[in-house]
C-alpha cells in the first residue's frame, strides 16, 4: 500500500459504484464524506534562520504543510538571529499556532531584558489541544566537560485529525560522532512516546543515518515513511546533500502518500514533507 498513491485507492470504489448506478438508470446519491483524513507534515532544521528568516517562511508557506516540526529555533538568543523571537515571528507570518520548547533558557544578554532561549518549535494550522516539553538525556553545549543529564526540548503536541487525537513529537538528537548519547535519547523518547497504540508521529533531526544502529529501536516502534524507490532522500548539507539525517516516522495508523525532500537552501538542512492518511480507528 505504501507504494500506491492513497488518492487512487480511495477513488476506485467510488468510481465503480457510480458507474453501476448509471448503468441501472438510477440517480446517483451525493458522495459521502471520506472516512479517512489526510495530513501534510514537515520536518525542518532551520539553523536559527540561517541569516534570513523570510526565506524560511517562504519555504514553509509554499510547502502547504498543516503541521511543521522545527529544530534550532532562537528566541532572543543572540546577534546571529537579531535577538528575535523566531517562534512568534514564524507563527505570525504563517498564521499558525505555535508551541515553543526550549532546550536552554539563559539569563538575558547584556543590555537586554528577555531571557535567551534556544530549542524547537511546532507550528500548526490545526488547533493544539495539548502541548508539553518533555526532557530527554543531553550533553549541554553551554558548559565545559558536560555529563549526560535530563534537559528539555522534546516537545509533544496533540492535534485532532478526523476526530482522532494525533500525538506529534519533535526532536533534535545529539550531533557528536559517538552514538552513546543518541542511544540514551532514543530510549528516553520511546519511554515517553509509549507503545504507539495511538496515532503517533515523530519528526526531527536525528543526526544519524538510516543504517546507524542507535536508530534501530525507533524503527521497530515507528515506520520511516521514506521508501527506497524515492531515492536516497539526502537532507544535509542543503547545498550538496550527502546524508539523510532528517526524518518523519509514523505509527501504523497512517498510510503514506507523497513524501519528498524539498530542494530548498534557506537553511543548511533540506526539509522533509509527507502526506499521511489517518486510517479509520475503531
Amino acid at each position: 500500500m505504501r507504494h500506491t498513491p492513497f488518492g487512487s485507492l480511495l477513488a476506485l470504489p467510488s468510481i465503480l459504484a457510480v458507474a453501476a448506478l448509471l448503468a441501472a438508470g438510477c440517480a446517483v446519491p451525493p458522495s459521502p464524506a471520506p472516512a479517512q483524513t489526510a495530513l501534510r507534515v514537515m520536518s525542518y532544521n532551520i539553523a536559527a534562520g540561517h541569516g534570513n528568516l523570510d526565506r524560511i517562511i517562504e519555504v514553509i508557506r509554499s510547502s502547504g504543510a498543516d503541521v511543521v516540526a522545527l529544530q534550532e529555533v532562537d528566541v532572543h538568543w543572540s546577534d546571529r538571529s537579531g535577538f528575535a523571537d523566531q517562534a512568534a515571528l514564524l507563527g505570525d507570518a504563517l498564521g499558525m499556532e505555535v508551541f515553543y520548547a526550549p532546550i536552554y533558557t539563559l539569563h538575558p544578554a547584556e543590555g537586554r531584558l528577555e531571557d535567551r532561549e534556544y530549542g524547537l518549535a511546532i507550528l500548526s494550522r490545526l488547533p493544539l489541544r495539548e502541548a508539553r516539553n518533555h526532557q530527554i538525556t543531553r550533553l549541554t553545549t553551554q558548559a565545559e566537560d558536560p555529563a549526560p543529564e535530563p534537559l528539555p526540548g522534546f516537545p509533544e503536541v496533540v492535534v485532532e485529525v478526523g476526530g482522532a487525537a494525533v500525538h506529534l513529537f519533535n526532536t533534535h538528537l545529539d550531533y557528536r560522532a559517538d552514538p552513546r548519547v543518541r542511544e540514551m535519547q532514543v530510549a528516553d523518547m520511546l519511554r515517553i512516546m509509549g507503545s504507539a497504540d495511538r496515532p503517533t508521529l515523530l519528526l526531527g533531526d536525528l543526526n544519524a543515518e538510516p543504517g546507524d544502529p542507535e536508530l534501530d529501536p525507533l524503527f521497530q516502534r515507528l515506520e520511516d515513511v521514506w521508501f527506497d524507490d524515492l531515492g536516497q532522500g539526502l537532507t544535509f548539507p542543503a547545498d550538496d546533500p550527502v546524508k539523510r539525517i532528517d526524518y518523519i516516522l509514523a505509527s501504523s495508523h497512517f498510510a503514506v502518500g507523497i513524501v519528498e525532500v524539498l530542494e530548498a537552501e534557506a537553511s543548511d538542512h533540506r526539509p522533509v514533507v509527507a502526506d499521511l492518511l489517518l486510517r479509520d480507528i475503531p
